[in-house]
């Protein structure tokens, strides 16, 4: 793999870590393993290695024992099938990854698990259960959309690469915030921080505008910690990547380039939280919380990319598929 320096990114959001974070360590192991998700040890260790956990206790760190291990339990399993889309066979058929998606989306509505259903499919399950059991039907209705648009993403990546198109950046930043998988964990900050946002506001522009903010700083951090990796596998699908092919500079200079949009966004998100207005007292509150979980999140993925081995090698997280 290229060996990057990294540059020192921009994130004035403070830092913190929920109290639960050692209990969560041990815990996340036990869930994985309790499903049989992951084929060997070599991937439980890559796994362990990867610390989930810590991004999970830093991007809700206030959240109660038993949100804070849901919280934690949906973010493994987006990181495990987000290896089988960017880094297996799968990834490459569109098709195939597309029933996959169905499946998944018929256990998000309720279908009945089988016998025949593969561990991934009795995890997500699992999670629906206990996840209905916190919230409120419409709320898991946003829920629920954000899985889909999440696994439209990711089969759009697919057809990329089958078909080996190269996206220009801006069909790529669009593209992104689908295939990230992070809207989920934005939404499952409502449920770690117990507060449900109110319809006017999750409708709202600037609220969207702000949603859009946090997620490309989230991508672009994301790509460029992972250039390595996925520029070593043939993946386009990179911000420095792409930088570096369309723009027709060094990887290096790309990795500038990247480093430099990242902190610009976060300053216009700073400037634009600085400009709303005032929706009254209730929506307020509201606001204001769920503008802290978007920091807690910045803060807490920024920071775990220096404890997290995920990035350090070629190799999947292999999942279990009967």
């Amino acid at each position: 793999m290229s060996v990057f320096t990294f540059p020192e990114l921009y994130c004035p959001f403070p830092s913190k870590v929920n109290k639960y974070a050692d209990v969560l360590e041990d815990y996340a192991i036990e869930w994985v393993s309790r499903f049989n998700m992951l084929a060997n040890e070599s991937s439980i260790e890559r796994f362990r290695k990867s610390k989930f956990f810590l991004l999970t206790s830093g991007a809700y760190p206030s959240s109660k024992l038993e949100e804070l291990r849901i919280a934690n339990d949906l973010l493994s399993w987006l990181f495990i099938w987000d290896d089988q889309c960017d880094l297996s066979d799968i990834g490459k058929q569109p098709e195939v990854l597309n029933d996959f998606h169905n499946k998944f989306l018929d256990i998000l509505r309720g279908a009945k698990i089988t016998s025949q259903d593969i561990p991934i499919s009795h995890a997500l399950n699992n999670l629906r259960q206990r996840i209905l059991q916190k919230s409120t039907e419409e709320w898991f209705v946003y829920f629920y959309e954000a899985f889909e648009d999440y696994f439209n993403g990711c089969l759009l990546e697919s057809k990329n690469r089958k078909l080996k198109i190269i996206p220009d950046i801006d069909t790529y930043i669009k593209l992104r915030r689908s295939s990230l998988g992070l809207e989920q964990n934005l939404i499952m900050s409502e449920l770690c921080n117990q507060f449900i946002l109110s319809k006017v506001l999750r409708r709202h522009e600037i609220l969207k505008k702000l949603k859009y903010m946090a997620i490309d700083i989230l991508a672009w951090c994301n790509d460029i910690f992972s250039a390595s990796r996925e520029i070593a596998t043939g993946d386009v699908h990179n911000l420095v990547f792409l930088l570096h092919y369309h723009e027709e500079i060094s990887l290096d200079e790309a990795m500038k380039r990247a480093a430099q949009m990242h902190d610009q966004k976060v300053k216009e998100m700073i400037s634009l939280e600085a400009s709303l207005p005032s929706f009254g007292e209730k929506l307020d509150v509201e606001l204001s919380k769920y503008i802290s979980g978007l920091h807690t999140w910045i803060s807490s993925n920024l920071n775990w990319y220096a404890y997290s081995g995920r990035y350090e090698s070629l190799k999947r997280l292999e999942l279990v598929k009967c």
